[in-house]
């Protein structure tokens, strides 16, 4: 017998390629379908999604949610995706693939309402709820069957069908035995996917994948692994546990576990965001101040609005350089009391810029928050040696609103148009 799940009705049953109660085609099978329950959930094309739900108008057209011409793409729906589009990609690539698509501002309050209402049916789930991002998140369901009357792959698909149906919103699921093989799973078959990773299939399903797979290796160690040869996981196995500690420290250890499908973390509710930053990285290097000021605003801003979203504010103010020859250069200051204004973020980063300038030309730079507090918290005190600064703050309050009713292009600093 072969478990199987209409993904459509909910109906179990013991094996087919339809369901027996409603007759579509849409059902699931796998021998550890009901035995496991260690998910990830990720929204499909989020941002995209959101606003296509929310302008009925951009339903069957190709949506890029981003910046200007000049700016980047935040993320595609799967439309403009088929045309090559792609998150991070400079918009004037983004435009030349799809010329048809429509380029709309971020809004991140109505992704941060829409991340809130997911939440709160996964949290109906199970109290184990990891979130990664807004889009994105890891479930325990360990134990939840004698509560729901029911195994978790029923009720992963009964959320992604409420998610559908109350929220006009869609996502994937991937469900296995860990977090790893979890986040890989949803990343099978999106959008609308739910994919099943095994115990017993893991090291067959993971042998000739590529060791790009794994969570966390970048470009730099995906180059250090090349350069020693490994590319998939069959080639990391070859590999003994005291080598790989030898030659990659600590992401060595946890290579040889990986490359076996083994991974002990848990499911950590309880997991705080600890930063929140924002970068981007420029076609051409840049070594004068103007332009990178103009970049550092853009960025302040977004940081600001995810921060002030979040209803949370950083009492360390981060800056990001990376060098002609990918060197990178980080610069800290701590603030007083924390802050969620772009501008008290951006003249603090601006600063460190300044200093930093005698090692630029620079292919990209960052700015980013730390040590998080809430939003009840920032901003309390005037700054004695700014006396400007409290009219600046109510500005952008004001600015905030107008960006909020009308896009985010809707106003504009000088500084940022540098």
């Amino acid at each position: 017998m072969m478990p199987a799940l209409c993904r459509d009705c909910l109906a179990t049953f013991d094996h087919g390629t339809r369901c027996p109660s409603c007759g579509r085609p849409r059902v699931l099978t796998h021998p550890e379908l009901f035995s496991l329950s260690i998910a990830h959930m990720d929204c499909d094309a989020f941002y995209a999604s959101v606003e296509k739900r929310d302008n009925p108008e951009l339903r069957d057209k190709p949506v890029i949610v981003g910046g200007g011409k000049r700016g980047v793409v935040t993320t595609a729906c799967y439309i403009a995706r088929i045309k090559g589009v792609r998150s991070a990609m400079p918009m004037f690539k983004a435009l030349a693939l799809c010329p048809e698509a429509v380029v709309v501002p971020p809004r991140m309050e109505a992704y941060v309402a829409a991340s809130r209402e997911i939440r709160d049916m996964m949290a109906e789930l199970t109290p184990d709820v990891e979130p990664l991002s807004l889009d994105e998140a890891f479930m325990d369901l360990t134990g939840t069957t004698k509560l729901h009357g029911h195994p978790p792959a029923v009720m992963l698909a009964r959320l992604v069908k409420r998610m559908r149906e109350e929220l006009h919103l869609t996502g994937s699921i991937g469900l296995s035995h860990n977090k790893f093989l979890a986040k890989i799973a949803s990343d099978l078959d999106k959008p609308r996917g739910f994919s099943v990773i095994g115990a017993a299939e893991t090291m067959d399903f993971l042998s000739e994948k590529p060791v790009s797979l794994i969570w966390g290796v970048g470009r730099a160690t995906q180059a250090a692994l090349d350069k020693a040869g490994i590319r998939t996981f069959t080639d990391l196995r070859r590999w003994e546990k005291d080598d790989l500690h030898h030659r990659f420290g600590a992401m060595g250890d946890r290579l040889w576990h990986l490359a076996r499908g083994q991974d002990a973390r848990r499911v950590s509710a309880d997991r705080p965001i600890k930063s929140i930053s924002n970068e981007t990285t420029f076609n051409e290097d840049i070594g004068m101040l103007e332009p990178l000021e103009g970049h550092l605003w853009r960025l302040a801003q977004k940081v600001s609005d995810r921060a002030k979203a979040r209803e949370i504010a950083g009492r360390v103010v981060t800056l990001k350089l990376k060098r002609a020859n990918h060197a990178t250069l980080t610069r800290r200051v701590t603030l007083h009391e924390p802050t969620n204004i772009a501008d008290r973020m951006y003249r603090n980063a601006q600063g460190l810029l300044t200093q930093a300038m005698d090692q630029g030309p620079f292919r990209l730079i960052g700015i980013g928050i730390a040590d998080l507090l809430p939003a009840s918290q920032a901003d309390l005190s005037p700054d004695l040696l700014d006396p400007d600064a409290v009219k600046r703050a109510k500005a952008e309050q004001a600015g905030d609103e107008i960006r909020r009713k009308f896009g985010t292009d809707a106003i504009v600093k000088g500084r940022s148009l540098r």
